[in-house]
């Protein structure tokens, strides 16, 4: 009886007619032929080849083999009822230097993509920075780099020219707060620079890149409908202590506040203190430039975090109490499972007024699926799909701007530093053969959109 009362529950039409549904990607999570046809080095195949950085020694280099099996996967996607597909452009696979001479089979690729997806009747929603950045550019300081700004006009402005007359939704970048974080503070993802004086930098100029690539989509689209995603935790105090309490805040704005704040106008977030540091780096107009008026906003949410005040982390005098300490239930990449954590995270961003529509760009869980006889049971995502999904609901009636939910992913494929390890997909893929076999979850998704 439980298991009918979910499912009625979320049943598609109660989310409305105009509601959105489908899937979202990555080029490089996906697309292997990391060095056919022109396309140039990225920073994720220059760090994914030394040793120790991504888990069992794997890469990228044929992933899913998405370039040249794009036709049957996009076949699965009509298959699974799936109306809406979520993909990236490599940005070194149009300019292969990053900027410079365009290279043509990178274009004409996409484009195929693209008219493959319409032929199919699938509404192609594109991302145009996915953490791909040219290794050219990173040899020139890469997001450190002021002239980053105009090296990604550049590459938006090719990118809107050439598929601008057949897509109709735009994602500027795809979770500026990791590649920031990961990439140039921690040095855990592409390019594996450290330290805050690599960070601030980065973070100002992928705000400023952000707006401007905004900017170029709506003077040559007007008619598009162009938005940003952005990576959300749900963040709670380990305890009632003021000191939690505050650090709770501080994490907050950290992870959430960050960089739509800015974007929407309202500058960055006053309780960092460690952003004293970024005046170096603005500079006059610079916060004019920071703020665009967006069509949407992309959210991505999977968990929560516990935060307790931590005297001896630098900047944040904050820490997480990591979930497999809780006694919670977990995922494989030792994520809590708690499906509260997006109606919460709808009601924050809700509260912004400057929001004109939210989609929930990515959802999904990683659990160790394994194939039986060709079949892939995976009851467990089943549950987290609805548990969450639930909970957008709830949101939604609540009268939460939510007009849209994208399952990450499609494919089980390369999860950056933890290789090929968790298996977010709702299709298994067999790395060794490339053979792919629907799972439960993705027959159950099906059904839902039928």
């Amino acid at each position: 009886m439980e298991s009918t009362i979910q499912d009625t529950l979320i049943n598609k039409e109660r989310f409305g007619k105009d509601f959105t549904w489908g899937v979202s990607t990555a080029a490089v999570q996906i697309e292997g032929a990391h060095d056919a046809d022109g396309k140039g080095e990225s920073i994720w195949d220059v760090f994914s080849a030394q040793k120790g950085k991504i888990l069992n020694g794997d890469h990228h280099q044929i992933a899913t083999d998405f370039y040249n099996r794009y036709q049957n996967d996009i076949d699965l996607v009509k298959q699974l009822n799936i109306p809406n597909f979520r993909f990236s452009i490599s940005w070194p696979r149009i300019l292969p230097n990053g900027t410079g001479p365009v290279n043509q089979a990178g274009i004409d690729y996409y484009n195929n993509v693209i008219d493959y997806c319409l032929k199919q009747g699938i509404e192609p929603w594109i991302t145009l920075y996915h953490w791909d950045l040219p290794y050219a550019l990173e040899l020139q300081g890469g997001w450190t780099n002021r002239a980053i700004i105009n090296w990604f006009t550049e590459y938006v402005t090719i990118c809107a020219q050439c598929f601008g007359d057949r897509v109709k939704h735009w994602m500027v970048m795809n979770e500026p707060g990791v590649f920031t974080g990961a990439g140039y503070f921690f040095g855990i993802h592409a390019p594996g620079k450290t330290g805050i004086g690599n960070f601030l930098p980065a973070v100002h100029h992928a705000v400023l890149s952000i707006t401007a690539g905004a900017k170029v989509l709506r003077a040559l689209l007007p008619e598009a409908q162009i938005g940003t995603t952005f990576s959300c935790s749900y963040i709670e105090p380990y305890s009632n202590k003021p000191k939690d309490i505050a650090a709770a805040i501080r994490v907050d704005a950290l992870l959430n506040r960050l960089f739509i704040e800015p974007i929407l106008g309202l500058g960055y977030p006053a309780e960092l203190s460690v952003l004293k540091d970024m005046e170096k780096y603005i500079l006059p107009g610079d916060h004019d430039n920071l703020k665009f008026d967006f069509d949407f906003i992309g959210l991505q949410n999977y968990t929560r975090e516990i935060v307790k005040y931590s005297l001896f982390t630098p900047y944040i005098q904050a820490s997480l109490v990591k979930a497999k300490e809780r006694n919670v239930p977990l995922t494989a990449m030792g994520w809590e499972v708690y499906p509260a954590a997006i109606y919460h995270i709808l009601k924050q961003f809700n509260e912004y007024p400057q929001i004109k529509k939210i989609y929930l760009t990515e959802n999904g869980a990683a659990f160790p699926d394994e194939a039986d006889d060709g079949k892939v049971d995976d009851p467990k995502r089943v549950e987290y799909l609805k548990a969450y999904l639930q909970q957008v609901l709830k949101a939604k009636k609540e009268g939460c701007k939510v007009s849209g939910y994208f399952v990450w992913t499609l494919t089980d494929n390369f999860e950056w530093a933890e290789g090929y390890n968790p298996r977010f997909g709702l299709i298994y893929v067999d790395f060794e053969t490339q053979q792919r076999i629907v799972k439960s979850s993705g027959k159950w998704y099906a059904d839902l959109l039928r």
